[in-house]
């Protein structure tokens, strides 16, 4: 039995702009991240603060233009990301917790 596949015209042909563009844009907000923690001009807390804005749009980044979380829906996609959120956040406060009970 054949299984006909109907892809767009964007699915396998042409240059990857999109990629491109990502990639560029994740580049720049890792280099700014490292350039604010390395010059030390600002104070603790505005340099964590600009440091977690900066990874919530490297998050952004990263969801929409490599995982194309706005090219498909289902319930499949909704329960990956949650469980994708689950772990990060048990992987975040596993960290902080070990880091502050630790010895």
């Amino acid at each position: 039995m054949e299984k006909h596949q109907s892809f767009t015209h964007d699915d396998h042909h042409g240059f990857p702009w999109k990629h491109i563009i990502g990639f560029i844009l994740s580049l720049v907000l890792t280099f700014a991240a490292l350039f604010i923690v390395l010059s030390g001009a600002l104070p603790t807390t505005m340099t964590l603060t600009a440091i977690v804005v900066l990874a919530i749009f490297q998050v952004l980044v990263q969801l929409l233009m490599f995982m194309h979380l706005n090219e498909h829906e289902g319930v499949f996609q909704t329960i990956s990301m949650a469980f994708g959120f689950l772990i990060a956040l048990a992987v975040v406060a596993g960290s902080i917790w070990v880091m502050s009970f630790g010895m």
